[in-house]
């Protein structure tokens, strides 16, 4: 099916056979039957075309912090938006805000840098937040109390189907807690635009160390995970009610239910993404047998099963 590719596509940004588990953070998956990396947009709108034209299934990556890749693997192409599309600069400034307009692929604890940096307050939050730009516009991340959404101004996109590049603005990305408008479209997050307020820097600075030590403190850092495993139920907080059910340190294989921060479920050596599974749906299972509240995972499970 791939004979053909690295006639059209630069072959080093090709992969076969690539192993998912090194490219997500919960450090678990099967290969991928190919991989891509595009470094620009003009390699991204190629490697798009490419798949369309051939009919191959294509899921799309960012920096692999909130999913967790089947231990099959995936079938078709894995286009993966890395640090090739991922600049960031100050777009637009004046006295009293500053717009940072950045890549799909940078990092948001990079953004958060940059931000500091330029003396621009907002995006504190995003400092210990291990996903990329156009993740986190994807399902509106957000952390002790803050959102991309409070900040993104416009944001654009690459159309899979004609491989034209258009612009959301505002209410067009119709933001709600963990969800954007671009979760129901067939298309991949080229940049975001953040407007962010002149601050003071020693205050932003402090703001950061503290969020730092708070998450030292309060998460399993030390473990392999993707972050949150479940979205806050409208009722009360997903880790309290986990805790209450007595959950603490739940395990299978190597699948384990953080006794430091329960709304995380680590991997502690070997887990599977079976095991990872299982202990999503018994912890469902039982929060809602014992509360009647439902937990939707907000983790993104991917690949054969």
């Amino acid at each position: 099916m791939y004979k053909d590719i690295e006639k059209i596509l630069s072959p080093d940004i090709i992969r076969y056979d690539e192993p998912l588990k090194a490219h997500c953070t919960f450090k678990i998956g099967g290969a991928a039957d190919i991989l891509v990396t595009p470094k620009n947009i003009g390699q991204l709108k190629e490697t798009v075309s490419y798949a369309r034209e051939r009919g191959i299934r294509t899921v799309i990556i960012g920096n692999g912090s909130n999913v967790l890749f089947s231990d099959k693997g995936v079938r078709g192409m894995v286009i993966e938006i890395g640090p090739g599309l991922g600049g960031a600069e100050v777009h637009s400034a004046d006295c009293e805000y500053a717009v940072i307009r950045a890549g799909a692929g940078a990092l948001l604890s990079r953004i958060s840098s940059l931000a500091r940096d330029g003396s621009l307050t907002g995006l504190e939050f995003a400092c210990g937040i291990p996903g990329s730009v156009g993740g986190a516009v994807l399902m509106n991340a957000g952390a002790y109390d803050g959102e991309i959404s409070m900040y993104v101004t416009e944001s654009s996109y690459l159309d899979t189907d004609t491989s034209e590049i258009h612009t959301k603005k505002g209410d067009e990305h119709a933001f709600s807690y963990r969800y954007s408008s671009y979760q129901n479209e067939n298309v991949i997050i080229l940049s975001a635009d953040f407007k962010l307020k002149r601050g003071d820097k020693d205050g932003i600075c402090e703001k950061m160390r503290l969020l730092t030590e708070k998450r030292k403190s309060k998460q399993p850092l030390e473990f392999p995970s993707a972050g949150s495993a479940f979205k806050r139920p409208a009722d009360g907080y997903a880790a309290k009610l986990i805790e209450e059910c007595g959950l603490k340190g739940y395990t299978a294989g190597g699948a384990q239910v953080s006794d430091k921060h329960c709304g995380f479920i680590i991997n502690r050596g070997g887990a599977s993404c079976d095991d990872v599974l299982h202990v999503i749906e018994y912890v469902q299972n039982t929060v809602f047998r014992l509360t009647g509240t439902v937990l939707e995972p907000e983790i993104r499970v991917i690949g054969e099963r």
